[in-house]
């Protein structure tokens, strides 16, 4: 079990790690990527800010450029000019004419482009005062921007982490979770095997983990109580046997000291005798047959009112000397039924033999034959003391007795 998991907890891990890096790699490039177009966008608006600022201060845009913070005029050598700063606005500015007055890139200083590819006006009181041109992104990040990237990146990283620690501790959790009804029930499988009958272990869920430990208690339930009927039937097929038994070896013993007489009579109690024994074996073969599914059923259609009257004959003398009055209804015009005629005798006369042992005196027991839609039911009703409720579901497991002394 403990390799199982770990491999849940790895597989846990595995798709969790997966997820993490690609929500980090997706997080990181959105970031940057968004953070650059804030920055040029940024860089934008300052540079239209301050060139319209500046053109609605003067009214023209002669000295612009020395209004630009990092920006400077052309070369005079009669003033050199300071080193030029790192960072470039990325745009140029052009004139009413055309004309280029804040120079970037290719675009020279008095040049006047004909270029119409990013260009965009320049708006003051909805006059157009000029043109700026989009030369390129804004080359590089300065410090402040670096820094802050760097701690998003960190801050991702970091955050990486920690999903990926939670991850670990929850596939822990779950795959314990998920491996201990097995390894409880592994547990009582091993007792079930070693002959524990009756091992139940507890319902903790109603998923298939439930349903699974739920089939487990049934079927140990099963088992013992199969294991225990089997337990009864022996003890019940060994007293039936120890009583012709005990009967035919003492007339046979005292036969052969000469204690008694071979007469008719204890001849006829030792043949009744050992046809109960035969008939005792014969049941056993038969259930044995039904066990293997090798027992023949010879079908034929037979009237339901036959198989009463059949049954009612066996049984009324008995039933006259218990005083039990023995009755059989039928309902008119009731169809043949195919069915092995032999088989169904004896499913009657154990019903109305355990009938007869449990209704007392001045009693009734009915046979009746009916019809329910398009089938045939026969059926045994006495006015006995009947049968508990909690003990019906058990009536058709086998050798079950409801009263063990019967």
């Amino acid at each position: 079990m403990r390799s199982l998991t770990w491999k849940l907890t790895l597989v846990i891990l595995g798709m969790s790690l997966f997820s993490i890096a690609s929500v980090f790699l997706l997080t990181r490039w959105v970031t940057v990527r968004e953070f650059d177009r804030l920055v040029n966008a940024q860089a934008r608006a300052d540079f239209i800010e301050q060139v319209t600022t500046y053109y609605q201060n003067t009214g023209s845009w002669q000295g612009v450029m020395n209004a630009l913070p990092g920006r400077r005029p052309p070369p005079d050598t009669q003033n050199p000019p300071p080193a030029q700063p790192p960072r470039e606005a990325p745009y140029a500015l052009l004139n009413q004419q055309g004309c280029v007055v804040v120079p970037s890139g290719p675009f020279r200083l008095g040049d006047c482009p004909a270029v119409r590819e990013r260009r965009e006006p320049l708006l003051l009181d909805d006059e157009i005062i000029g043109t700026i041109i989009k030369v390129r992104e804004l080359a590089g990040r300065g410090p402040l921007e670096e820094a802050y990237l760097l701690r998003t990146n960190r801050a991702l990283f970091y955050s990486a982490i920690s999903v990926t620690l939670v991850a670990i501790i929850l596939g822990l959790i779950v795959a314990r979770t998920l491996i201990h009804p097995l390894k409880t029930l592994t547990t009582a499988i091993h007792a079930l095997k070693a002959g524990e009958l009756g091992q139940q272990v507890p319902i903790q869920s109603e998923d298939e983990l439930g349903e699974l430990a739920h089939a487990f208690n049934q079927m140990s339930s099963d088992l013992a109580r199969a294991n225990q009927l089997r337990r009864d039937m022996t003890a019940d097929v060994a007293h039936e046997l120890r009583n012709p038994l005990h009967v035919i070896t003492g007339y046979l013993e005292a036969m052969r000291d000469g204690v008694l007489q071979p007469t008719h009579e204890r001849l006829a109690a030792l043949y009744d005798e050992a046809h109960h024994l035969q008939h005792l074996v014969q049941d056993l073969r038969t259930l044995s047959s039904a066990d293997a599914g090798e027992l023949s059923l010879q079908r034929e259609a037979v009237l339901p009112q036959e198989l009463l009257q059949r049954v009612h004959g066996v049984w009324q003398t008995e039933a006259q000397q218990q005083q039990i009055a023995l009755r059989q209804q039928a309902a008119v015009d009731l169809p043949t039924i195919d069915v092995d005629p032999e088989r169904m005798m004896q499913v009657l006369n154990n019903l109305v033999g355990n009938a007869l042992r449990h209704t007392p005196s001045g009693g009734q027991i009915t046979l009746t034959a009916g019809r329910d839609g398009a089938s045939v039911v026969l059926a045994v009703r006495d006015n006995g003391r009947g049968i508990a409720k909690e003990q019906l579901p058990l009536v058709f497991e086998r050798f079950y007795r409801v009263d063990p002394d019967h």
